[in-house]
C-alpha cells in the first residue's frame, strides 16, 4: 500500500463522514438541490478551490497542479436524491442517520459521490505542489433525470477553457463488499430507453366490440409480440431487458375504452448490438399492432435511447493499478455489470474514461440493501476506499504518461445529450 495517499484519506475521514451524514440527512430530489448545491460551494470556499455554478446543471470546480501545465482530468460525483421514504432501519439494523425531509431519501448512494468528490478535492488541492495539470470536479443535478447533464456537457465542450484529456467516476454499489473496488472491462453499466405511450381506439358499449376498435385489444396484440420481437432482435449473447410498468384504460366494466396508456423500460448493454435494432423494431411492432386494429398512437415520452457506459481499456488499466498500488491487491475485485443506467455514459462518449464500483456492502451493519429502495444503506468505511481509489487514480493519470486510444463520438452535442431514459 502506498502510504501518502491512503494516509490522507485517513486523517480525512472524519470530514468526509460528516459531509455524507449531512447530505444524507438534506436530501433533494432532481432540480431541486438548492441546499445541497450551497452546502457544496460552501466546503468549496471553505478549501480554497475555484468553483463556478453552472444554470440548472450544477458545480464546476477546478484545482491547477502547481508542478506545470499538464493532462486535464474530470471527476463526476451526482447530488440528488429519490422520492423514497426512508426507514428508521436498513435490513437489519439502526441507521446511522436518516433523512429530515420527509418522502425524500439518498437511496443511491449520492451523499457517498458527494462526501468521496470533496474529500479528493481537498487531499487534491493540500498537495497541489506535487502534480501537473487540471483536475476538474463536476457536480451534477438531476443525474437520475439525465436532462441537467446538457447544460454541463454544453459549458465544458463550448465555453470552459480546458480540453478533457479523461474522465472518472465511482458508484457505490449494495452487492459489493466494503473494502473493495469493483472494475468491469466492457460495459459497466446500461443503456436503456424509457417510453409512455397512449393508443387511440374507438369505444363502445361491451354489448357491440364489433361497432368499436378496442385499444386493449391492439395493446394486447403489441404486448404478445414484445418478448418474441426480444428473441428476434438481440444476439443469443447480448443482454437487453423489456418491462411494462403501468397500464391505465377504461373505468367501466361493460364500456370499450377509447384510449389504453402504458409505459415502460428497456434496458441494454450494447446500444449498437442490442438496443439500437429493438428500439426501432419495437416501434415497428406498435405501428404494425395499430394497423392491424384500426387504431392510433402518440408518443407521450420515448426520448433516443440513452448509451451503456463505455469503459476505456487504458483507462481501466490505470485504475486496477491505482487500486492495486495505493490500497492493496486484495481490494480489487470483480463484478458482474449492473443493469441500472448512468448519465455518465454521455460524458464518457465525449472523453475517454472509466467508471468503477465503490464495495459499501456490510451485512454485520445491515448494509446490502438494493438501489432506489427504502433498505438500501452504505456503509460509510466503503467511502475511504473509494475516495482513495479516486486520488490513486488522479495523481498517475497526470503523473504517467499513458497512451489512450479513443474515438470520441462525432454525434452533435445537441442530439447526444437528448437521449435519455
Amino acid at each position: 500500500m502506498n502510504e501518502s495517499i491512503w494516509k490522507n484519506v485517513l486523517a480525512e475521514k472524519e470530514e468526509l463522514v460528516a459531509i455524507r451524514r449531512h447530505c444524507h440527512e438534506y436530501p433533494e430530489l432532481s432540480c431541486q438541490e438548492f441546499q445541497t448545491i450551497a452546502y457544496i460551494e460552501g466546503k468549496l470556499d471553505e478549501y480554497g478551490i475555484a468553483h463556478r455554478y453552472i444554470d440548472k446543471g450544477g458545480i464546476i470546480a477546478w484545482i491547477d497542479g502547481k508542478k506545470g501545465p499538464g493532462k486535464t482530468l474530470l471527476i463526476r460525483a451526482d447530488i440528488d436524491g429519490l422520492p423514497i421514504v426512508e426507514k428508521d432501519t436498513n435490513l437489519s439494523a439502526k441507521r446511522v442517520c436518516c433523512s429530515l425531509h420527509q418522502g425524500v431519501m439518498h437511496a443511491c448512494g449520492h451523499d457517498g459521490h458527494i462526501a468521496m468528490a470533496l474529500t479528493a478535492a481537498k487531499i487534491l488541492n493540500q498537495q497541489k505542489d506535487t502534480w501537473p495539470g487540471t483536475v476538474v470536479f463536476m457536480f451534477e443535478q438531476g443525474e437520475e433525470q439525465s436532462g441537467p447533464l446538457e447544460y454541463l456537457l454544453r459549458y465544458l465542450e463550448e465555453d470552459s477553457p480546458w480540453h478533457i484529456d479523461a474522465c472518472y467516476a465511482t458508484h457505490v454499489r449494495w452487492d459489493i463488499p466494503t473494502g473493495k473496488i469493483a472494475i468491469c472491462h466492457e460495459a459497466p453499466m446500461a443503456g436503456g430507453f424509457g417510453f409512455s405511450i397512449r393508443i387511440n381506439g374507438h369505444g363502445g358499449h361491451g354489448s357491440r366490440p364489433d361497432l368499436a376498435q378496442s385499444p386493449i385489444d391492439c395493446f394486447h396484440e403489441f404486448y404478445s409480440n414484445l418478448q418474441g420481437l426480444r428473441m428476434r432482435t438481440v444476439p443469443p449473447m447480448e443482454g437487453l431487458t423489456i418491462s411494462i410498468g403501468t397500464i391505465h384504460s377504461g373505468d367501466v366494466l361493460n364500456v370499450i375504452p377509447n384510449t389504453l396508456t402504458f409505459s415502460g423500460t428497456s434496458r441494454f448493454f450494447s446500444y449498437e448490438k442490442a438496443g439500437k435494432r429493438f428500439y426501432e423494431e419495437f416501434l415497428h411492432l406498435l405501428r404494425h399492432a395499430c394497423q392491424m386494429y384500426d387504431c392510433t398512437y402518440d408518443i407521450l415520452h420515448m426520448p433516443k435511447p440513452l448509451y451503456e457506459v463505455q469503459n476505456n481499456p487504458a483507462c481501466v488499466t490505470l485504475a486496477e493499478q491505482a487500486v492495486q498500488h495505493y490500497i492493496g491487491p486484495d481490494a480489487l475485485t470483480t463484478c458482474t455489470p449492473w443493469m441500472a443506467s448512468e448519465t455518465f455514459a454521455l460524458t464518457a462518449r465525449l472523453y475517454p474514461g472509466v467508471l468503477t464500483f465503490t464495495g459499501i456492502a456490510n451485512s454485520a451493519k445491515g448494509c446490502g440493501g438494493n438501489h432506489h429502495t427504502p433498505e438500501f444503506d452504505l456503509d460509510e468505511d466503503g467511502l475511504t476506499y473509494g475516495a482513495a481509489a479516486c486520488l490513486g487514480f488522479a495523481i498517475d493519470f497526470l503523473t504517467k504518461s499513458v497512451a489512450i486510444p479513443f474515438q470520441k463520438t462525432t454525434e452533435p452535442l445537441h442530439e447526444l445529450v437528448q437521449r435519455n431514459i
